[in-house]
């Protein structure tokens, strides 16, 4: 399910009751002693007020009225006790809820990163990254959020009023029965003002979402940001998005906050009509102070903790917002998970075979229409074609980054959609032809590629890369920190070091996209010779535009328009004068075939009207029909 068109959905009490449910039923459970002992010193705090209330009427009655002495050292000791264990109590509720929260946020921010590593990449093409990093941020919180508010409301404040509200009625049950006249009109602006909150709050959560994603990534692209000078643009649509965030969040908080003056004005009514009844009463009856002084301070203590159950609802709106929007991602079924009979992979010589496969990225634009072509055990295949052929649309299936609409790809006759997907990347080895370093040290960033490598395979890993010298030249060597993606390094740089952590991944298959694109003929010459290297005895499928690597290829594959149209070895494809293969070697003439690419777009075309015409041709080790 799509994250943005859930935008506009509302929650429903049920549906609220269904989220509060679910977040118990998963957390409580682990919380339990934690939970006990907040609940506990909640309840504690709670009694507490009520008994500082009800200790008035002697103070007033004993020591003020009557003036006895003897009784101010027992009340005064009292109400410090009261104090001194609320304080106690506090604090111990305080800690707990928070060591509890810290805990829930840590928790679902595990959950979450392990939910979206076993996405597909299908998920990752409809997100932008830093919209959904932002989006998470902002939701984890709710979830916190919710479980709190819910447990210190109960365990708390609705203890307290109670105590509070018992010793009102205690000391006079007709003024209590008066005073509580005020509750349906605040119950009913709460009402109010929750369903409209609810309106609003996913559309902020969306633009500040939209809002910190955009900075991130004006960030990360800020050599493009400058060197195209885009600054008043972006300054430009950072600052709409800012504006329309500041403008959600006060009309937020123009909502929300409508309940304050509601109950400020009605606790007014209710403790002016009190002191009113009160004095006209004692002027008249001439009755002790001590009782009404007690109703008059449980009333005042109530205030307080009936004013946040009464904004508990609308706090309880927008973390039932934030909470949703969470489980909304947690939900989704990972399209390209594990089958419940799923099997490990286990590669003996490596052969990879494609049997009629079909595949699009979506219903309008087909990719692959029936692929057969097999990569022999222990050989190198390339695989060459225009821009859009589909080439690098079948090394992402071989990792099953997507499943097949039809057809079948095998790895030593077993079908890849049927084994795990870590033994079956576990198997392979790529490389990119757009390198990405992560977070740490060049060390950390080659060890990835096998996390049990000792640093003596890092350093040989990265002497075949011909990278250990550029690292040793780094300020710290191997233990240096690569920067955002790298920043620090040229793109050859990256490239070879995201070579030498396929290297030392010491996997048997090994896939190629076009892993020499970012070096300079001198690199890729040193490289090159790397990589023939480590592709003695293993699968290798070679994407690239340049000659040397697909001249030295055991088996090449021509595409165009995601068909199959010529196989063989390079001696005889040329052989052939009206061959594609032989038109890309024309139309070479020494350049790189990123040349060759846009010329044979430009002659052909991408939409495969002459690949479809064309029979297909086989030449020397043909492999099946397209």
């Amino acid at each position: 399910m799509s994250i943005g068109k859930a935008k506009k959905k509302k929650i429903d009490p049920s549906e609220a009751t269904r989220i509060i449910r679910r977040m118990m039923s998963e957390n409580l459970r682990e919380y339990k002693q934690n939970y006990i002992v907040a609940v506990a010193a909640s309840l504690v705090v709670g009694a507490s007020n009520g008994v500082l209330a009800y200790l008035m009427k002697p103070m007033i009655d004993k020591i003020f009225y009557e003036q006895q002495l003897g009784w101010v050292w027992i009340i005064c000791g009292a109400i410090l006790g009261v104090f001194i264990l609320r304080g106690l109590s506090g604090y111990i509720q305080a800690v707990e809820l928070a060591k509890i929260g810290n805990n829930l946020v840590a928790r679902y921010q595990k959950r979450m990163f392990n939910h979206l590593m076993k996405l597909g990449l299908n998920f990752y093409n409809d997100t932008r990254s830093g919209h959904l990093a932002a989006q998470i941020n902002q939701n984890v919180s709710g979830i916190r959020d919710l479980l709190n508010m819910t447990i210190s409301s109960i365990a708390r404040d609705m203890i307290s009023l109670v105590g509070l509200i018992g010793t009102m009625f205690y000391m006079d049950p007709v003024l209590s029965a008066v005073v509580f006249l005020i509750g349906p009109p605040l119950i009913l602006a709460v009402a109010y003002i929750s369903r409209r909150i609810r309106s609003v709050t996913r559309e902020v959560v969306h633009l500040n979402s939209h809002l910190l994603g955009a900075m991130q990534e004006s960030v990360q692209g800020i050599a493009i940001v400058k060197a195209f000078t885009m600054e008043d643009q972006l300054r430009a649509k950072i600052g709409k998005l800012i504006g329309q965030a500041e403008g959600r969040s006060n009309k937020i908080a123009k909502v929300s906050e409508r309940i304050t003056p509601i109950s400020e004005i009605l606790a007014g009514f209710a403790v002016a009509g009190v002191l009113a009844y009160g004095g006209y009463r004692a002027l008249l009856t001439q009755q002790p102070p001590g009782a009404m002084f007690a109703f008059i301070t449980a009333l005042l203590l109530a205030y307080d903790p009936a004013r946040r159950l009464a904004r508990l609802q609308v706090g309880l709106e927008r973390s039932l917002v934030n909470a949703r929007m969470i489980y909304e991602i947690l939900d989704i079924e990972p399209k390209q998970s594990d089958r419940t009979d799923a099997v490990p992979l286990h590669v003996e010589k490596g052969e990879i075979r494609f049997e009629d496969v079909h595949f699009s990225y979506s219903d309008v634009a087909p990719v692959l229409h029936g692929v057969n072509f097999v990569a022999a055990a222990g050989k190198t295949t390339a695989i060459i074609g225009a821009s859009g052929a589909g080439k690098s649309t079948l090394i992402a299936l071989v990792q099953r980054f997507y499943d097949l609409e039809k057809g079948r790809i095998l790895i030593d006759g077993q079908d890849i959609a049927g084994v795990t997907n870590q033994s079956l990347r576990q198997s392979i080895a790529y490389v990119s032809q757009q390198p990405y370093l992560f977070e740490g040290t060049i060390a950390d960033n080659i060890r990835y590629g096998r996390p049990d490598a000792t640093m003596e395979e890092i350093v040989a890993a990265a002497e075949l890369a011909h990278a250990h010298e550029f690292i040793l030249q780094q300020p710290e060597g191997y233990d240096t920190p690569v920067g955002e993606n790298g920043v620090t390094l040229s793109g050859g740089q990256r490239q070879r070091l995201s070579i030498a952590r396929a290297i030392v991944r010491n996997a048997p298959i090994l896939l190629l996209d076009e892993a020499t694109s970012a070096l300079d003929n001198e690199s890729e010459k040193r490289v090159q010779q790397a990589l023939d290297s480590i592709m003695q005895g293993r699968t290798t499928i070679v994407i690239a535009h340049r000659l040397s690597t697909i001249v030295n290829a055991d088996h090449i594959v021509v595409m165009e328009a995601g068909r199959v149209v010529e196989e063989g070895r390079h001696e005889t494809l040329i052989a052939d004068p009206n061959s594609i293969y032989t038109r890309f070697h024309k139309l070479q003439g020494g350049a790189d075939w990123q040349v060759v690419d846009d010329l044979i777009v430009d002659e052909i075309g991408e939409t495969g009207e002459k690949a479809s015409k064309a029979p297909t041709k086989q030449r020397g080790k043909a492999g099946s029909k397209a």
